[in-house]
């Protein structure tokens, strides 16, 4: 193991897990073994660290500290080398999961989304596995090689767990609240569930009212929740222009909104007036938008 560096307030600062706690691990769950100074004091290295990540990470999705140590404990690997894998063994668990979800099994499928948590960190799961799949059986579907009814059954569970992690993140009070929704005529909400886990992560809080709004009530919900952020997704390019249309019309009526419209209509050549409305593709872009607009 490589030489202690951190003492107990880097650690806390660096994973956010106050040092009473931190503690407590240590002594009821044997978790980590600091090397001490001279002076007696706990010192901890890079590899304590990225445990403390990970366990911090299993305790927000739910697990018990107790649990989460456990997991730690049956891997050979160092943490670090199953935290960011995502190479063949995730990939074998996403086709796993497809094959469960195809045959309408709830529970495998369930016990392998808890298996892909336990292993992987929340994006690689989230955005690499389950949105991932979101993308191939909606694929699968319109290409006829699956029924209307496994389309429904797996995407019901895939956004069912992916909104289970949006609503574990907490929020920043002081932060202003956000408002996503899929434009008209939109029906597909990927792209919008990922830059929804990107907002929320960073502590804002989000109203998600996803796809299927009907006509006006966006401005019942705008007037109530008085967001300072209102985000619409356009993945067809025909829908561009109503949602545009949609956009000035929020605009006029609540002039302080900042809005912005991402998907793939908004990729390439878009009319002049959409310009006002582009936040980008990447997180990078996403963060820059709204840090500008704060």
């Amino acid at each position: 193991m490589s030489e202690g560096k951190y003492n107990i307030k880097a650690v806390s600062t660096l994973t956010g897990i106050q040092p009473g706690t931190l503690r407590a691990w240590e002594r009821r769950y044997s978790i980590l073994e600091p090397v001490r100074n001279e002076a007696g004091h706990r010192l901890y290295t890079d590899e304590h660290i990225r445990k403390l990540k990970w366990l911090s990470e299993k305790v927000q999705q739910g697990f018990t500290i107790s649990q989460a140590a456990s997991l730690l404990e049956q891997h050979d690997e160092p943490a670090h080398n199953y935290l960011a894998e995502a190479g063949p063994r995730h990939e074998a668990l996403a086709e796993e999961l497809l094959r469960a979800l195809l045959r309408f099994d709830e529970a495998k499928a369930q016990e392998l989304i808890n298996k892909a948590f336990a292993l992987y960190t929340i994006d690689n799961v989230t955005i690499n596995i389950l949105a991932g799949l979101l993308v191939r059986i909606g694929a699968l579907w319109e290409t006829g090689e699956i029924t209307t009814a496994h389309e429904h059954f797996a995407t019901s569970i895939l956004r069912s767990r992916i909104g289970m992690v949006m609503h574990s993140f907490p929020h920043n009070g002081v932060l202003p609240k956000v408002v996503a929704v899929c434009g008209p005529n939109e029906w597909h909400e990927l792209g919008l569930l990922i830059f929804t886990l990107f907002v929320r992560r960073l502590g804002y809080e989000v109203v998600y009212l996803g796809a299927s709004l009907k006509e006006g009530d966006i401005f019942v919900v705008t007037e109530t929740v008085k967001p300072k952020f209102l985000f619409l997704s356009c993945t067809i390019r025909e829908n561009l222009e109503p949602t545009l249309q949609l956009a000035d019309d929020i605009k006029k009526q609540y002039p302080d909104i900042h809005i912005g419209i991402g998907g793939a209509a908004m990729s390439g050549a878009v009319p002049e007036r959409a310009l006002q409305y582009v936040v980008g593709n990447t997180q990078n872009e996403w963060k820059d938008w709204m840090s500008s607009r704060m």
